[in-house]
């Protein structure tokens, strides 16, 4: 299976919910002011917010008086481009090399798994690539991304359970600039938003970055749990708001129908979504394509 395939099958329960209910819209509604009342409810009860959804109809329901559209047809393609137009909200992210790229987030949102697959993704595409095991908090962590690190055939620079996160982000910079290393991919330990103690380790993990390798350029990533929806957004914005995020790392997304949730993120707080788990197999994903996003929701 291609790529945009694999895309399109990671998105089938949201295109299966969006489609049915556009589908009885068309049938139930003639286009008017009642068709777009409903089309709101729609938007909202397929994980895009409020704000976002009222923002899509109001603009389409304008375009459509003024033009004076009543084919269903046109009406669609247009609300397919007011949906890019809220992706597009959020300027891609252009990796460029040497690359550093800190992957942070909430307990058991697949941030581990996810760094075996990028570590894979790159080093398929020619890269050379050097996992951190930074998360030196929880057990076994470092065991774990040592499989995936083995499986992607990477190197890994890890250190003892409980030590100093920060150090091991250290050695694993001076191997990188010693290696010439294409991409650093820096794992941390999950933690709950709350915890400002553990955000002051992810900051001072960014001080090592800046400090020791101001050549490299820096990512911060977010890794984020499709199946939790418009939850996802309050992780964004206070990770954002403590460290700076750059970028969307997006796991579990064939688990879900809440895909639409993407469309609001991008367009209320102009992170990207780079990234896209489509599966559990080490080369089930890649890079978030916004045409391919919204033609596999429809």
């Amino acid at each position: 299976m291609g790529l945009f395939g694999k895309l399109f099958s990671a998105l089938k329960k949201t295109k299966d919910g969006i489609s049915e209910k556009l589908r009885l819209l068309f049938s139930r509604d003639k286009i008017g002011e009642e068709f777009y009342d409903d089309l709101e409810e729609l938007l909202i009860s397929s994980d895009i917010s409020v704000s976002t959804s009222m923002e899509i109809v109001d603009n389409l329901r304008d375009k459509m008086i003024e033009e004076r559209v009543k084919d269903r047809d046109y009406v669609v393609s247009e609300l397919k481009r007011e949906l890019k137009d809220c992706l597009d909200m959020a300027d891609d992210v252009e990796i460029v090399y040497p690359a550093v790229i800190m992957v942070i987030g909430v307990n058991g949102v697949g941030k581990t798994t996810s760094i075996g697959k990028i570590a894979a993704y790159y080093a398929s595409k020619g890269k050379s690539v050097t996992i951190a095991a930074a998360d030196t908090f929880r057990a076994a962590a470092a065991d774990q991304l040592e499989v995936w690190a083995d499986r992607a055939k990477v190197r890994i620079v890890r250190s003892s359970e409980g030590s100093d996160p920060s150090a091991v982000v250290f050695d694993a910079i001076s191997s990188v600039k010693a290696k010439h290393t294409d991409v650093l991919i820096i794992d941390t330990a999950g933690r709950l938003h709350t915890k400002s103690n553990l955000m002051e380790e992810l900051k001072k993990m960014s001080r090592v970055v800046e400090r020791e390798f101001p050549e490299g350029n820096f990512y911060k990533f977010i890794a984020l749990d499709a199946t939790t929806g418009q939850n996802a957004l309050s992780q964004v914005e206070v990770f954002d708001e403590a460290v700076g995020i750059d970028g969307i790392i997006l796991t579990k997304l064939d688990g879900t129908a809440k895909g639409g949730f993407i469309v609001s993120l991008c367009n209320e707080l102009q992170v990207p979504v780079v990234f896209v788990g489509t599966g559990e197999k080490i080369d089930d994903i890649e890079l978030f394509d916004k045409d391919g996003f919204i033609d596999g929701i429809f």
